[in-house]
């Protein structure tokens, strides 16, 4: 018997290159709008969007507003006038279209599909965004179970969303379910609170500040955890 039945992958920088999503779909958005894209305006949208989609997943904003409210403060910031709900639109329409991988991703999950696996992909996004781009990605077939965010009006880490995923699953055992993602505020701390083990993707080797369950810096060292050489990749905290 496997010590896991159900693998829970997030999706964005996990999985899927998001950052060369993103980069691309702002380029694109700002070409369309005839704004110079460069590195000031690009720093700017990093750090109003985290600290956005921070506050939605502590509550403070819904998943109706984000979208707009990132645009807004960073029209403010860059001194543009301009309709954020109308270049938000045209963001999420770019972004939607892109579904790169990152390397080993396929690899990873198809292999694990073969092995009888049950895979769930649980994702903070919008559906506009999250659903085409699993649609059109390698991937599309591959979950059993996909839980976007914004279509539960809940994000990680808070314990409602993973009851929303759990219900989805047919409510497996806690101790046979592992999660798998890079966000130590989202991932790991909605796992650990929900009392799931956990799997940090660390592929910049980053100091660990949460007392995760394993530490992988490549995807198939997945592999390794799943096949029992646990004792190698136990976190140290």
């Amino acid at each position: 018997m496997k010590p896991y039945t159900w693998l829970l992958f997030d999706a964005d920088n996990t999985l899927f290159d998001f950052r060369q999503a993103e980069a691309l779909a702002l380029q694109a958005t700002f070409d369309d709008w005839e704004l110079e894209f460069n590195s000031q305006a690009d720093e700017t949208y990093q750090r109003i969007n985290h600290q956005v989609w921070r506050d939605f997943e502590q509550g403070r904003i819904t998943a109706e507003i984000l979208p707009v409210r990132r645009f807004d403060l960073l029209f403010q910031a860059l001194g543009v006038d301009g309709d954020a709900a109308a270049f938000s639109a045209g963001y999420v329409k770019n972004l939607s279209q892109q579904a790169a991988l990152l390397d080993g991703a396929l690899e990873l999950i198809t292999t694990l599909d073969g092995r009888g696996y049950h895979l769930a992909l649980l994702t903070n996004g919008l559906k506009e965004v999250q659903r085409p781009r699993l649609a059109r990605s390698a991937l599309a077939n591959s979950f059993e179970v996909v839980i976007v965010s914004a279509e539960v009006g809940v994000a990680k880490p808070a314990a409602d969303f993973f009851d929303v995923a759990f219900r989805a699953m047919g409510n497996p055992s806690k101790e046979q379910t592992l999660l798998i993602g890079d966000s130590l505020s989202s991932d790991m701390q909605g796992g650990l609170n929900y009392g799931i083990d956990t799997c940090w993707y660390n592929p910049t080797d980053a100091p660990v500040s949460l007392p995760v369950r394993y530490t992988i810096r490549k995807l198939d060292e997945l592999f390794d955890i799943l096949d029992g050489t646990e004792e190698k990749n136990v976190s140290k905290f």
